[in-house]
């Protein structure tokens, strides 16, 4: 039984009497938990997924068919019942998910676990999570369409929240001992912040200001250039921009204030990227197209994912959904295929604010003082007193820091401008793209979209391939959005956005390929500012090598390609290290791990040895560089790892090689030297802790439950390959959260298969039961039923019916 564990861990550690009742802290009342009736025993079981269930507001009967893989396959008669049942469906399955990450999406986390969250709530509010997505819906309001299918969708949720009782609510709801709230359209909004936050929501502008003050213009353009000695771009170098007639913004005769800022708020997972590509039919073995796609993610349980097909007489659909939102995000219909990753640009900016007086009621721009604004942020807090915060609100965006919050300075605040906060109609191009059936359709579908930016690769049955990509763009001058700006310039604000059509893009290239892992969207060519964000320089150019490498491609090939290990960043820098490294000195045990890591072929393999080795070694070495980026006092980020390795090469004996703290000056050569040392020992107690480090046990990879990573609900030390930078981007607790291979025949053959399993139920036996085979790097065929005629892998029917009391 899957609750063991988690049981008699709650069991031992608890005085029993007293705690039948009460909730201690993080602890549940256990009489409540462990109640025969209605308590966790009542959970350890698989769904219901069979006979009728009568639906509030549904036209017509709505069939769902599940197959081996507990995927639904959903065949409505229209559009509303369709997103009803979506709604219907994906609650039963995901309810406590969909709840859990808006509640963390809206900062309002303290409600459920207590004053623990009070910091990470008071961040969100003062990131403006909430107040994007009010934006968003009102985009979303000028619709009518959209709205009304995230109501039914909504009506779908809470049809599936009022059938619950105490016994049926999910587990985590009586762990954490609260019971959910009926779903808004704005928790849809929320959820789809949640994801922007995730994938849009970086910047380095405060820490890069800390930089530039500190070491200056000419080492800042060292150790971070606009774009690196080698680039691969998404968008092929050869591509013609004359068509281009709008120009970027000029750059303004002006100061950026060099202000210190002590600490920033929380990033978003700095791998957070994907792979995506397509080939033409022409480079395909059987002559179709063929798209593939693996969006990396934190690897959490339930999965971020929900498989589903999604049916009405006029179209089909089938993919990743998203739990909370409609449609799919990722996957295919009887026309097209297109799947996403993301585009790294740079729509997060900061403006330093000056307030006229302690009041904050105004604020100067453009020589004269305007008025702020006060969004008033009331934190509840479960067992203890609401928190109020008081966020000031300029036209550039929230005040995220000020006296209140991370600053000391009474007169003045830090201004956060996000396309985030703009708002957008975000669900109308998933929706438009469900439908899709040609490359029209599929641009005209995108047009929309704001934000996260993608890269949006596409494939069709007529035989197209293309990659635009697309979000709301601010049309930069040079070095805009680089460091902190001063908000009282006009000069400063963004001033237009790069027009949708002039989105970088390509349509069926002559390399007969296309692709992106996250690398630089473009050549200096392109003729806009894209400011270098820290581009991925290693997977993208795997990729593109392979595709160059013979003339036409099998889904095996793609297979094959998505679980490649290769380490290319390793392969460039370890023959460099071993021929200008002194190993003299070495000892005995020190050359035998040497010698151990001079045969390895570069591949990051579970049973071999050297990828540890070069891990060690790696993480030994690139603090040492960057010593001088090691402060308490102000914040800092380390140089891009590329730029790094080019440093180490290039510039041995650049100032940045002298370790600080010691009276030599070193050179890159003795850092491989003292790094490798302090690797070797690290290693070395390592293994009398664990045994062998081979890269399997070594990495440790693991999938933990949304909760903090919950022992008794997670799945841990899974032999799979890979790490950040590979192809196989599969590092410990973070990789390809969906893989996805369609073949563009008609109608679409496709393989599919993430790390988790369809059910958020930790007692079913669909909770993880896909995380093996993910590991083991296969697929599932995805069946991509063509009428709602059950096929043999179907195991079961369940019809939801309108209800005769509407």
């Amino acid at each position: 039984m899957k609750y063991i564990k988690l049981i008699t861990t709650l069991v031992l550690t608890l005085v029993v009497f007293y705690c039948l009742n009460t909730k201690l802290g993080s602890i549940p009342p256990i009489g409540k938990f462990l109640d025969p009736v209605s308590g966790v025993w009542q959970n350890d079981t698989n769904e219901v997924i069979d006979g009728n269930v009568t639906i509030k507001g549904l036209s017509a009967p709505v069939t769902i068919h599940y197959d081996e893989h507990l995927i639904p396959h959903v065949f409505a008669q229209n559009d509303a019942d369709l997103y009803k049942a979506q709604g219907y469906i994906t609650a039963k399955h995901r309810l406590w998910q969909m709840e859990f990450q808006t509640h963390a999406a809206a900062g309002r986390l303290s409600e459920i676990v207590g004053e623990n969250a009070i910091d990470y709530d008071r961040r969100e509010r003062r990131r403006g999570m909430a107040y994007g997505a009010e934006k968003a819906l009102e985009k979303m309001k000028d619709d009518p369409e959209a709205i009304a299918f995230l109501e039914a969708y909504r009506d779908g949720v809470n049809a599936y929240i009022e059938s619950l009782d105490t016994k049926s609510i999910p587990v985590e709801y009586k762990l954490l001992d609260y019971k959910p709230e009926p779903w808004t359209i704005k928790k849809t909004a929320l959820l789809l912040m949640y994801m922007t936050k995730m994938l849009a929501g970086g910047d380095d502008d405060l820490e890069y200001t800390n930089i530039l003050r500190k070491f200056g213009q000419e080492r800042f353009d060292l150790l971070f250039p606009e774009f690196f000695d080698v680039n691969d771009p998404v968008i092929p170098k050869e591509t013609d921009w004359s068509f281009i007639d709008t120009e970027k913004t000029k750059t303004p005769r002006s100061e950026l204030p060099l202000d210190t800022i002590r600490e920033t708020i929380e990033k978003p997972h700095p791998d957070n990227g994907s792979n995506n590509w397509a080939v033409s039919g022409a480079k395909s073995a059987t002559g179709n197209p063929i798209l593939a796609n693996d969006p990396h993610l934190s690897l959490n349980i339930p999965s971020i994912w929900f498989v589903m097909q999604l049916s009405t007489p006029n179209h089909k659909t089938m993919g990743a959904t998203l739990p909370g939102a409609l449609g799919v995000i990722s996957g295919f219909n009887e026309h097209i295929a297109w799947g996403e990753t993301n585009a790294t640009r740079d729509v997060l900016d900061w403006y330093k604010i000056e307030f006229k007086d302690e009041t904050r009621t105004q604020y100067k721009h453009d020589k004269q003082w305007k008025n702020t604004s006060v969004r008033v942020e009331s934190i509840k807090v479960r067992g203890a007193q609401t928190v109020i915060d008081s966020v000031i609100y300029t036209h550039h965006g929230p005040v995220t820091y000020d006296h209140n919050f991370k600053s000391d300075n009474e007169r003045a605040g830090y201004a956060m401008k996000w396309v985030g906060h703009i708002g957008g109609n975000n669900q109308r191009p998933f929706l438009a793209l469900n439908k899709a059936k040609n490359y029209d359709d599929y641009v005209d579908a995108l047009k929309t979209y704001t934000a996260p930016a993608q890269n949006f690769v596409f494939a069709s049955t007529e035989g197209d391939i293309a990659l635009w990509i697309q979000g709301l763009f601010p049309n930069k001058w040079e070095g805009q959005g680089k460091f902190l700006m001063d908000g009282s310039n006009p000069d400063h604000d963004w001033q237009s956005f790069i027009p949708q059509a002039f989105n970088a893009h390509v349509k069926n290239p002559e390399r007969g390929f296309v692709s992106s892992a996250n690398q630089h969207p473009v050549d200096e060519s392109y003729p806009f500012y894209v400011f270098n964000d820290g581009y991925e320089t290693y997977r993208n150019r795997v990729i593109n090598s392979f595709f160059s490498s013979k003339k036409q491609f099998s889904v095996d090939d793609f297979k094959a390609l998505h679980n490649n290990n290769y380490n290319l960043k390793a392969a460039e820098l370890l023959p460099h290290m071993y021929a200008h490294m002194e190993d003299s000195g070495l000892t005995p045990d020190e050359k035998k791990l040497l010698d151990q890591l001079k045969g390895w072929d570069f591949y990051n393999d579970i049973d071999k040895v050297g990828p540890s080795i070069w891990r060690a070694w790696w993480y030994a070495l690139y603090p040492m560089i960057w010593d001088e980026f090691d402060s308490e006092d102000e914040a800092l980020t380390s140089p891009f790892t590329y730029q790094a390795i080019y440093l180490l090469k290039n510039h041995p004996e650049d100032p940045f090689m002298d370790i600080l703290d010691t009276p030599e000056k070193e050179t890159a050569n003795d850092l491989f030297l003292k790094s490798f040392k302090e690797a070797a020992s690290y290693l070395t107690e390592w293994k009398a802790k664990h045994g062998d480090y081979n890269w399997g046990d070594f990495k440790g990879t693991y999938v933990g439950h949304l909760l903090q990573g919950l022992p008794a609900f997670s799945r841990f030390d899974l032999p799979i390959g890979g790490d950040a930078n590979i192809v196989n981007a599969t590092s410990k607790n973070h990789g390809p959260s969906w893989r996805m291979i369609v073949e563009m025949s008609s109608p679409p053959k496709a393989l599919g298969i993430y790390p988790g399993g369809q059910s958020g139920n930790p007692g079913s036996t669909y909770y993880d039961n896909f995380i093996d085979d993910w590991a083991a790097g296969k697929y599932h065929e995805l069946n991509f039923m063509q009428n709602d005629t059950a096929t043999s892998d179907i195991i079961s029917t369940q019809t939801l019916t309108p209800s005769t009391n509407d």
